[in-house]
């Protein structure tokens, strides 16, 4: 059995001060760092969105950050701008130790199509590839921390399991957004899914 930890998202734009601030996202790095000599593997994921990306706000006239609307492939939040390629907000948090990962998968850069998942783009059904690089590693169970809790961590976790992983999210090592009930939501449908939620 071989164990990996998957790092969601700890970017700038993701921590106090960044374009789309999760509260005290900063707060969770000393113990992801602590975490990472416990497991087989360390994958960070990274949020990398090309500039007007569809699911921003300032991509839709008239349209105000947070605000839902129907795409192509389902409801969409729109959020602010964050996380494009190249800027500092898309860098990884300074003292998140990335000398410890195995791999990074960028997510997000179909300018078309948002990607929560570290598994899927949100038409659920283009992959990003780190499935087959768990397979090929043997990895069976995993371990998800980061941000934020209830969309990025959420999806990522609940794909994880469809595709015959184990996982846990570790929530104290998580930060959620809590948009509109969102973080009571998403504990709800991985605690269904069968998602161990450790504190």
């Amino acid at each position: 059995m071989s164990k990996a930890l998957i790092v969601i998202d700890v970017q700038n734009d993701f921590c106090p001060g960044g374009a789309l601030a999760v509260p005290e996202g900063d707060q969770i790095v000393p113990a992801i760092n602590a975490m990472m000599g416990d497991f087989d593997a360390v994958i960070l994921t990274q949020d990398w969105h090309p500039k007007g990306h569809s699911s921003f706000a300032s991509s839709h006239p008239g349209q105000a950050p947070m605000s839902l609307i129907n795409m192509d492939y389902g409801p969409q939040v729109l959020w602010p701008d964050h996380c494009i390629q190249g800027s500092q907000g898309a860098a990884f948090h300074d003292a998140l130790n990335t000398t410890q990962a195995d791999l990074i998968i960028r997510k997000g850069y179909n300018p078309a199509i948002d990607s929560y998942s570290a598994f899927f783009e949100n038409d659920q059904n283009t992959p990003t590839g780190l499935e087959g690089y768990l397979r090929t590693r043997s990895i069976t169970d995993l371990t998800m921390v980061g941000l934020a809790t209830d969309f990025c961590v959420n999806f990522s976790a609940q794909d994880a399991t469809k595709l015959g992983f184990s996982v846990t999210v570790q929530m104290d090592n998580c930060r959620a957004i809590d948009f509109d009930n969102s973080l009571a939501a998403a504990k709800t449908a991985m605690l269904n899914a069968g998602i161990t939620l450790a504190e």
